[in-house]
């Protein structure tokens, strides 16, 4: 304990800047190390439990398998970790705009545990947003630790999460990118340096355990002008595909979550998934190992355990038709495997079903005969494609597949097809699949700045308790001993059930006050005015100041969700705590 308390001395004697790339570069390698363990327990948990029985997908167990981890997962969740750890982009963007960057320490390691048993078992969700979450955490709660600021944490929040991104593709610009465009919404240069050390830091460390193979090894041909129209097609249908994704995903997992019990819940959801993959080998597990014979030019392969592997051999359309269907169904088999009580993101499903809509769209082509486009290829740009529309990330999916090819050969089909995709969801839906449900509640932090420090005050941290209330029945006299005790120019009135009746203003009784005469002819309610508005406890900060925008006003009464007086709210309140969290949000 004294050694930690030495080097916890001696980082916080250190400048703000050497003490930042310090940390920055411990958060980066525990990241790197989280995103390392995640895949390797996954691939042991997942090599284990299918290397004794047959390798034929029909096996009874890889139906089973799904079901038994969601299980494992779902009561680890419910009565060890006792807190919800799924959707963790969601989260961390959620801690950084309403819980001051911080989240619970549990979640350094809970996320991994749980999304590798998931994952490991066949479910149908991707690692990367678990580690996401878990590099976050990291970078949180080693400020949390050392008492930093809200600016220093929300950085390291930021490091931990590209160093997650980083490690698990060995993709350090991907991981930069990823927590610029999602994460982090008020950067500066001067805290790129962080992210910098904490992306190369976590690579390193996944290239020294596991090699530097790339992810995905593809017949990459060279870019072509005469495909351009072909790929606009394919940008233009991830959008769309992008739209069904994001819109299918909410729909089940708002569907699913109305049945409360969540052992029922998990039933309905293993015995769905469990058909799917039945039905649809491809979509158990993360489904990376059906995207590899896609990449290498070798998709029929997919198809051999299949009970469409005879038609295959006969009939050429059933090909495209099937991974049609895979597409459509990759998003059902990803609600049931997180709803049913699983953990696990949907960046990975987001990949395979760009794979596969880039390969649908070729091999129709090439089927019609149209023109000779190369497959592998137009699988490779279709993840950007689904990854810019569903993330609405672009420069992300851009560089991520760039950097997990190996290579930047496929660089302008891939920026024109992730721009036309995120131009054609952009006409539908404004928000990213991370983003939605935090815009529906008004917490969404933006990279608009003043909407953003908006969304980080909180309206019951302004209320003003020092008016002293009136009751509407009592005397002009009684209200006068009000004013000489309060040094405020605004009374409330509030009733016996302290509800908001209306309000006295000052200047409104000023010259009545010294007629003492009226002092038992007049009472409060036939002096009190109508408020020009109220604001509740639980408004969000740009509703208050549309609301004060709207009546001018300088105070506005504050009420709780029944009505019930609480205080008062004032543009200078406002605007003080609005300067003051700038500075905390200011990178420079």
């Amino acid at each position: 304990m004294i050694r930690w308390n030495k080097i916890i001395g001696w980082l916080k004697s250190q400048p703000e800047s050497r003490m930042l790339m310090i940390l920055a570069l411990i958060v980066g390698l525990s990241s790197g190390l989280a995103a390392v363990i995640l895949k390797q327990l996954a691939h042991l948990i997942g090599s284990t439990l299918t290397g004794w029985i047959d390798s034929s997908y029909d096996n009874i167990f890889l139906l089973l398998f799904p079901g038994i981890g969601m299980l494992l997962s779902l009561l680890f969740v419910r009565y060890l970790i006792k807190d919800d750890i799924g959707h963790g982009v969601t989260k961390a963007l959620f801690a950084i705009s309403k819980n001051n960057s911080k989240i619970k320490s549990h979640n350094t390691w809970s996320s991994v545990l749980a999304s590798s048993v998931t994952i490991g078992f066949g479910g149908s969700v991707g690692a990367e947003a678990p580690i996401v979450y878990t590099g976050a955490a990291i970078g949180s709660n080693v400020a949390r630790k050392l008492g930093l600021s809200y600016k220093t944490m929300t950085i390291l929040l930021g490091c931990g999460a590209s160093g997650a991104v980083a490690g698990i593709f060995q993709a350090p610009m991907a991981g930069i990118l990823f927590t610029l465009e999602i994460l982090l919404f008020n950067i500066s240069m001067s805290s790129m340096l962080p992210l910098l050390i904490s992306t190369i830091s976590a690579t390193t460390v996944s290239y020294m355990l596991l090699g530097n193979e790339v992810a995905f090894p593809s017949v990459v041909e060279t870019f072509a002008m005469g495909n351009l129209p072909y790929y606009l097609v394919l940008g233009v249908a991830c959008g769309f595909f992008s739209l069904y994704f994001i819109r299918m995903t909410m729909y089940l997992e708002d569907r699913i979550k109305k049945i409360v019990n969540p052992y029922k819940r998990w039933i309905y959801c293993a015995l769905g998934l469990g058909v799917l993959i039945y039905l649809f080998p491809p979509l158990f597990g993360e489904g990376y190992s059906s995207l590899g014979h896609m990449l290498k030019g070798n998709p029929d392969n997919i198809l051999e355990y299949s009970l469409f592997s005879e038609m295959m051999k006969e009939y050429s359309w059933v090909v495209p038709i099937y991974f049609l269907f895979v597409l459509v169904f990759k998003v059902f088999a990803m609600s049931f495997t997180n709803a049913g009580g699983g953990v696990g993101g949907t960046f990975g499903p987001t990949l395979i079903v760009g794979g596969i809509a880039g390969f649908i769209i070729a091999r129709t082509i090439n089927l019609i005969g149209l023109h000779s486009l190369p497959e592998a290829n137009f699988a490779l740009v279709g993840m950007a494609g689904l990854m810019s529309g569903v993330m609405q990330a672009p420069m992300t999916a851009i560089f991520l597949i760039a950097e997990i090819t190996g290579g930047y050969s496929l660089l302008m089909p891939l920026i024109i097809v992730s721009i036309t995709s995120l131009m054609t969801i952009r006409i539908f839906e404004p928000y990213s699949i991370y983003s939605k449900r935090l815009a529906k509640t008004g917490d969404l932090i933006t990279h608009d700045g003043d909407k953003a420090v908006l969304t980080l005050l909180n309206t019951s941290d302004l209320i003003e308790r020092d008016f002293i209330t009136v009751r509407p029945e009592q005397s002009l006299g009684e209200l006068v001993k009000v004013v000489a005790k309060s040094k405020r120019n605004i009374y409330p009135v509030v009733n016996k059930n302290d509800k908001l009746q209306g309000i006295i203003l000052l200047d409104d009784i000023r010259e009545i006050m010294f007629e003492t005469e009226r002092y038992n002819e007049v009472y409060v309610y036939s002096l009190m005015k109508e408020c020009p508005d109220t604001v509740c406890d639980m408004d969000k900060m740009d509703l208050v100041m549309d609301k004060f925008d709207r009546t001018g006003a300088w105070n506005l009464p504050v009420v709780d969700i029944l009505g019930r007086y609480l205080g008062f709210v004032s543009k200078s309140k406002i605007f003080s705590s609005y300067r003051s969290r700038l500075q905390d949000v200011s990178h420079d």
